[in-house]
């Protein structure tokens, strides 16, 4: 079984985040066959100005970096919390440098939503459209709600409750399976299972 290569980013730079804590406990819970990473240089990127991201322009190096991540990763796990009734700034910020690369086309992604019952609907709302601006391959098996109260989080970050956790690594398994059955419809790819 071919390996796949997850990339996972969270959504928020809030000390405690519950959104970081999901993307620490899929880094525990990765299955057989899927390896992961995470994407933590979301603060540091410039604010997007497209005249940076012009043809023949060279782009900042944390923008480069970051699509060289995405570009690596078979596909990408995503973690947002909702703010003021869509993404959070810096994280569309992210999405937005990705706009003008191959780093999001036809990338399978996907993503669980950690908010309470009844919310973070507008943030899924709001990445499904995102997503679909950028040609992502948005896998519909591994988009999830699994909410998480701040109390269930541990002292290495990360949720130890067993059934939280085989409902993570089930969203990645998810994912994953989407990747190999895109491989198969698509003989000619090859695994991108590392980074430059």
């Amino acid at each position: 079984m071919d390996p796949v290569h997850i990339l996972l980013v969270s959504g928020s730079l809030r000390s405690g985040s519950t959104n970081s804590a999901l993307v620490r406990t899929a880094v525990a819970v990765a299955p057989d066959g899927v390896s992961t990473e995470v994407y933590e240089g979301m603060a540091e990127l410039p604010h997007f100005n497209p005249d940076q991201d012009a043809e023949g322009v060279e782009v900042p190096a944390p923008v480069a970096a970051m699509r060289r991540r995405f570009e690596a990763a078979d596909a990408v796990l995503l973690s947002t919390p909702e703010y003021a009734g869509a993404l959070p700034g810096v994280f569309k910020n992210l999405l937005e440098w990705t706009v003008g690369s191959m780093a999001m086309y036809e990338k399978p992604a996907a993503w669980i939503n950690v908010a309470a019952p009844g919310r973070g609907g507008n943030a899924d709302d709001s990445l499904r459209k995102v997503l679909g601006y950028v040609n992502a391959d948005v896998a519909e098996e591994a988009c999830v709600k699994l909410p998480m109260e701040r109390e269930q989080i541990g002292p290495e970050g990360e949720v130890g409750d067993a059934g939280y956790r085989a409902g993570v690594a089930a969203a990645l398994g998810s994912l994953a399976g989407h990747v190999r059955k895109k491989r198969i419809l698509e003989p000619g790819a090859e695994p991108t299972n590392s980074v430059g």
